[in-house]
């Protein structure tokens, strides 16, 4: 778009799956509409790359989780986009190296009763109307306990003490797990191409004090009879976007959701043929600092590793190249240390250095469950606000901003009939 409009109906803050999927809810709608974007790209957290010839590499999201719920199933149908159906190997391990079956099995002993405890305990704070930060629900002095932090860091993006209990128990996932062949964000720039774009435009300030809500961007300012808010909860919290009058509320919740971190790093693999395709490799480590490795996704000759939680914002912190150093480290003192000649660091990823993310998807902070709802509820029936960290039960998906967003463009349409 070359120039931003003077006026418009509906302004959406942000292009990412719950901006797009805003956009594409209100195009037949009759209303003006356009889609503010700081980035010179659209699908926010979801960012695919080719790394190397043949080798896509999806920084941010790469699953389509609950894909029987997915509404980004459908669309990648019509968008003819391949859908790899192929089990994921995250509860395999391809080889016993530093990690012995029996030891496995008695992991997943562990990591089950974990999960039992937790959701009994769910029940009674729900009853009891109180929450508790997970990691109470650890068995005291359990060897995989560590381990089972490991995972809560790739899953909820920050280790079990900083996880709301009754957060967690809302989650729904029907445990069914596709990918997109050409990546996840590859699809969400497929979907965006329809929609009325201002890229490079970043906002700063939403002025709701008047009958016209005012927005300043980087590109100049504009007025908007409704305001569709989509970007990260760090960014509300931090006040990088302000609101005059200002939200507190908004705020509160924003500071009660905040992001957490999970980055991968993606290497390039020589002599590809010894290891399995879509295989799963991690060591018994009895620490939370650890990767977690698939092994040649899609078949690729490469290796995927996810890092999570505070191990991730430490090795952020350490420097571009520390996420390959440390899974050249890990995988070579699993498999041996000729695979320090076999593999070649590719690409990473880095979210909480991302300027218009600051992180990767929210968590509920123990005692903040119930943000959610405060976060998604409109302001004056003029202001509404969207987003994975919006979403009551898909929360921390692409699929849980898109249906967020939906629900909030239908609360624009109700307005705009009201009259």
């Amino acid at each position: 778009m070359p120039s931003l409009p003077s006026s418009i109906n509906v302004a959406i803050i942000g292009a990412g799956a719950a901006g797009l999927s805003a956009a594409h809810a209100l195009q037949n709608s009759g209303l003006s509409v356009i889609v503010l974007e700081a980035r010179d790209r659209v699908g926010g957290r979801a960012h695919t790359i080719m790394a190397a010839p043949g080798i896509t590499f999806d920084l941010g999201c790469g699953w389509l989780h609950s894909a029987d719920k997915n509404r980004f199933v459908g669309i990648a149908n019509q968008l003819n986009f391949e859908i790899d159906k192929t089990r994921p190997p995250w509860r395999e391990q391809s080889f016993d190296a530093g990690f012995p079956l029996a030891e496995r099995q008695d992991f997943v002993r562990a990591l089950d009763a974990f999960y039992d405890r937790a959701e009994q305990a769910a029940q009674k704070a729900i009853q009891c109307s109180r929450d508790d930060p997970a990691s109470n629900y650890l068995e005291p002095g359990n060897r995989w306990n560590p381990m089972i932090d490991a995972l809560s860091s790739y899953i909820n993006g920050c280790e079990l003490d900083a996880v709301s209990i009754l957060d967690m128990d809302a989650y729904e996932d029907s445990e069914i797990n596709w990918r997109v062949r050409r990546g996840y964000g590859a699809l969400m720039a497929a979907y965006g191409a329809s929609c009325p774009l201002a890229l490079n435009c970043e906002v700063s300030l939403i002025d709701h004090s008047g009958k016209q809500i005012r927005i300043e961007t980087s590109q100049g300012a504009l007025t908007a009879d409704r305001v569709i808010v989509t970007v990260p909860t760090n960014l509300i919290a931090n006040e990088t976007i302000r609101f005059h009058p200002a939200l507190p509320a908004k705020i509160d919740a924003a500071f009660g959701l905040p992001l957490g971190l999970a980055d991968k790093v993606m290497l390039a693999l020589e002599e590809p043929e010894a290891l399995p395709k879509d295989g799963n490799l991690r060591g018994a480590t009895m620490r939370t600092a650890m990767g977690s490795y698939h092994l040649r996704p899609f078949g690729h000759a490469s290796i995927e590793g996810y890092f999570g939680g505070s191990f991730a914002q430490e090795l952020e912190e350490a420097g571009p190249g520390a996420f390959a150093a440390q899974s050249i480290d890990e995988i070579a003192a699993l498999l041996g240390n000729d695979y320090r000649r076999k593999l070649k660091p590719l690409a990473e990823s880095r979210w909480s250095h991302d300027p218009f993310a600051r992180g990767s998807y929210s968590h509920a902070l123990p005692g903040h469950a119930g943000k959610r709802a405060v976060l998604a509820a409109p302001v004056d029936g003029r202001l509404f606000f969207a987003g994975e960290a919006t979403s009551l039960n898909f929360f921390s998906t692409a699929h849980g901003a898109g249906d967020s967003e939906e629900r909030a463009a239908k609360e624009v349409v109700v307005v705009f009939a009201k009259g």
